[in-house]
């Protein structure tokens, strides 16, 4: 009696939930905006049920349409559920306690944030006791460009993945400072990338200084960011790099809490 192919079975007639699963994680694993073309051959799906999935998909909220209908992203649902299992539980209670230490250390307000499509997303942050401080809840965005975090994602992406982006965002000056120059933004990446860490000149916000460093997954890729900063009367470029060292050392640390 031979014994059934179990593996090659689930994937051409795995239950509804499971192909659901497999397109969803297909999605968000790619990064980018796929067809429904692409989504049945990548997930040998005949074309009439990748399209069955895509529509109940749609309609809860799962995917969402991209800028040419016919191609689907990951929908809000689908990044609640991630944001959702990033920040509740254990684990996210011990990365805010890694924070709180940090903010004790530096004297400064910190924050975690992961990359989420074309922005930052605040995962988690601690304030220091300061009257003067910025304040950006846990769950909003930032942009890219201008921001320590948004610049150090772009920095250690994929070159090809990098120009693509860049060439796709829109460069709002936040402030006189901000870059709005490709080529410019181009080069700062670069930089960055050897240096290990970004910083954010009064790009985002007048008056605010950032550093940020990565955090790394056990296999070498950047999945979050740690950022601190603070009002430059309070904390100068050269005054947050002495600070770098703590920062990686808490990175280190995230990073076995990802």
């Amino acid at each position: 009696m031979t014994k059934k192919n179990t593996s090659t079975s689930t994937s051409s007639t795995g239950s509804s939930a499971e192909r659901s699963l497999r397109l969803l994680a297909r999605l968000a694993r790619e990064g980018r905006a796929l067809s429904l073309a692409d989504l049945a051959a990548d997930l040998a799906l005949p074309k009439g049920t990748a399209h069955r999935l895509c529509a109940q998909l749609l309609e809860t909220g799962f995917i969402a349409r991209d800028i040419n209908e016919r191609d689907f992203v990951v929908g809000p649902a689908l990044r609640k559920l991630s944001f959702d299992t990033l920040t509740h539980g254990t684990v996210r209670g011990l990365r805010h306690q890694v924070l709180t230490e940090l903010v004790k250390e530096v004297g400064e307000t910190c924050n975690f944030t992961t990359l989420d499509g074309a922005s930052v997303l605040y995962l988690d942050r601690v304030e220091a006791p300061w009257p003067w401080r910025l304040t950006l809840e846990v769950g909003e965005h930032v942009p890219l460009h201008c921001t320590a975090s948004g610049k150090m994602f772009m920095a250690l992406m994929p070159a090809r993945q990098r120009e693509l982006l860049i060439s796709e965002l829109s460069l709002t000056a936040m402030t006189d400072a901000t870059i709005t120059s490709r080529a410019q933004l181009l080069q700062e990446c670069e930089s960055i990338a050897r240096a290990g860490y970004s910083l954010d000149r009064q790009e985002f916000i007048d008056g605010l200084l950032a550093l940020a460093v990565p955090v790394w997954d056990e296999n070498g890729i950047m999945r979050a960011a740690l950022a601190v900063h603070a009002p430059v009367s309070r904390l100068s470029a050269e005054q947050a790099l002495q600070r770098l060292p703590a920062l990686q050392a808490a990175a280190q640390r995230l990073s076995r809490l990802l």
